[in-house]
């Protein structure tokens, strides 16, 4: 039991003992995600994790940070506070395994006006799951009250992440040529990314969140808080079975921002738009703002939340691997030597 407790503080805003009682409840969550190299619970000053570097000639820490943006606020808004934590981990743990890195630790921020022990315990449930996903540790985060910052009810959430790769096998596009083949890996909706955008279309305040659309098969609110997919796992196993060219997660800035970043300037990528079969959540977006399909492809995944590239003789293998490990993995375009581009046929 803590002695720490402050009327005047309180009276400020920021109960402290509000943040105790959060830790205990969120220590069944962080519990689920230890791994062998965890040498420390969380509530100390720093997260402890002693990696296993056997087997790595020459390990190289790769690192991602990032956030889950106004995503948060229809989370908000509807009251489902346990899912933005998959979220943020995916948002970070899909970039890193990008350069073919394996995620080993994880830690949080969570920043609010109020500090609601239940519900900042419900966000790190999320968090936690995002974290066995990946199958990397959460050792560490931290929880700021901040009053006259935040309004009582507003919270944000953002995250970091860092995992390691043998030197030699790091993936970083060089291995690329003319004629490779790129692999779709469907998305879960419209993950975490293009929320300023949907705002702008739906008053997400409005009762229009809980109406149920014959086209979804369920609300619109249920069809855009939906997390965002985890490729960490299945990626890895493929990456240690056949020699992988790039890796591309579609985040924000769409196809035409984010898949030239997994190529040299000598190079582009044709991709055909009847290969990717796009969640009906997108042209629901796209008829209620009126949006042409270039901004469209240009700010969400559309179906592909990650992209790889491999040969044209290990195209057919990846798919059946990643498949087989329950992904929808498909063929979805090619590299070609052209101007560094993205066309969409």
């Amino acid at each position: 039991m803590s002695q720490s407790f402050s009327e005047s503080y309180k009276a400020a805003g920021v109960d402290v003992t509000a943040g105790y009682k959060s830790v205990e409840l969120m220590k069944k969550h962080v519990a689920r995600t230890m791994i062998p190299g965890v040498l420390s619970g969380i509530g100390g000053f720093g997260g402890l994790f002693e990696p296993d570097l056997k087997g790595y000639d020459k390990p190289v820490f790769v690192s991602g940070t990032d956030g889950v943006g106004t995503k948060l606020k229809l989370a908000i808004e509807l009251d489902i506070n346990d899912t933005v934590g998959i979220d943020c981990v995916a948002m970070c743990v899909n970039d890193i395994v990008c350069a073919g890195a394996k995620p080993l630790v994880f830690l949080d921020y969570i920043a609010m006006g109020k500090n609601i022990p239940e519900r900042t315990a419900d966000i790190v449930k999320g968090v936690a799951d995002g974290c066995v996903q990946a199958g990397c540790a959460l050792i560490g985060g931290e929880t700021a009250e901040m009053p006259g910052f935040y309004p009582e009810k507003d919270y944000d959430l953002a995250g970091f992440s860092f995992g390691v790769v043998d030197k030699k096998n790091i993936i970083d596009g060089s291995k690329v040529q003319n004629g490779d083949i790129l692999i779709g890996l469907a998305s879960s909706g419209i993950h975490s990314n293009g929320f300023s955008l949907v705002r702008h279309i739906f008053d997400i305040e409005s009762n229009i969140v809980t109406k149920y659309y014959e086209a979804l098969g369920e609300t619109l609110g249920e069809a855009l808080l939906k997390p965002t997919k985890i490729y960490v796992k299945p990626v890895l196993d493929l990456i240690s079975n056949i020699d992988v060219h790039a890796i591309s997660h579609i985040t924000g800035g769409g196809f035409y921002e984010n898949i030239p970043r997994m190529f040299s300037d000598d190079f582009g990528a044709v991709i055909s738009r009847k290969a990717i079969e796009a969640p009906p959540i997108f042209e629901v977006i796209q008829k209620a703002g009126n949006i042409p399909e270039r901004d469209m492809y240009n700010t969400f995944n559309m179906g592909m939340g990650m992209c790889i590239a491999v040969s044209q003789e290990d195209a057919d293998r990846a798919v059946e691997m990643l498949n087989a490990a329950g992904e929808k993995a498909f063929i979805a375009g090619e590299i070609v030597q052209r101007t560094k581009g993205v066309i969409i046929e």
